[in-house]
């Protein structure tokens, strides 16, 4: 415990470096103006940026992928899905499973909207196209919902919060930022690593009834 208390006591946070995890954090999620706005504030090197989040993108290419993500969140499935094939047009090929969750989300979307013959001809000749990447659980959940007169009160309501559609907007930017940095390189920013990672060491101390 002693030597563990003396390497906590030795280790020195800079301030810039704390700054620069927020920047990461920031521009990964897409929160052009607030990034900015942070990155003259803190006074922030563009050039460590770069360094640190290891991708280069011009103003145009970050409201791209806010542009999709955007419209994931507010719903337009459709309208991200058009955007992907204009700015990304390999990211679905490369991403089958992603695929799926999209065509899910619109079907979500038809179901919210009560177009309940429309969902039932989308599921039918859209979700069965490519069945290799097919989720069942998913796609059974999903339908479930046509069988409640108000969903939104069913056992599945969870797919129609906004937090769903926030998952998914935050997986189709990951994937993004993946194509952009190369297979090699983590879409996540740092931060939320770090976060995780408190989280679980702090599970681990509570398991051992350690004190910290």
């Amino acid at each position: 415990m002693e030597e563990w208390l003396g390497r906590l006591e030795s280790m020195q946070l800079k301030r810039s470096e704390l700054n620069l995890l927020i920047m990461d954090y920031l521009m990964a999620e897409g929160f052009k103006e607030a990034a900015e706005r942070f990155k003259c504030e803190a006074n922030i090197d563009a050039e460590k940026i770069n360094e640190m989040v290891g991708i280069r993108e011009t103003n145009e290419q970050i409201d791209e992928r806010i542009s999709v993500r955007m419209a994931i969140e507010d719903g337009r499935i459709r309208e991200a899905m058009k955007l992907i094939n204009d700015y990304y047009p390999e990211l679905i090929d490369n991403n089958r499973n992603l695929y799926f969750k999209l065509q899910q989300q619109q079907l979500i979307e038809l179901i919210r909207d009560h177009l309940l013959e429309e969902a039932l001809q989308f599921s039918q000749q859209q979700l069965s196209v490519d069945s290799d990447y097919l989720q069942l659980p998913e796609l059974e959940r999903t339908l479930s919902l046509l069988a409640f007169d108000k969903p939104e009160n069913s056992p599945y309501s969870d797919l129609l919060h906004a937090s769903h559609r926030q998952q998914l907007g935050s997986e189709v930017n990951e994937a993004i930022l993946r194509e952009q940095s190369g297979e090699g390189s983590s879409s996540k920013p740092k931060l939320v690593s770090l976060m995780k990672l408190l989280l679980w060491t702090q599970n681990e101390l509570d398991k051992k009834k350690v004190k910290f």
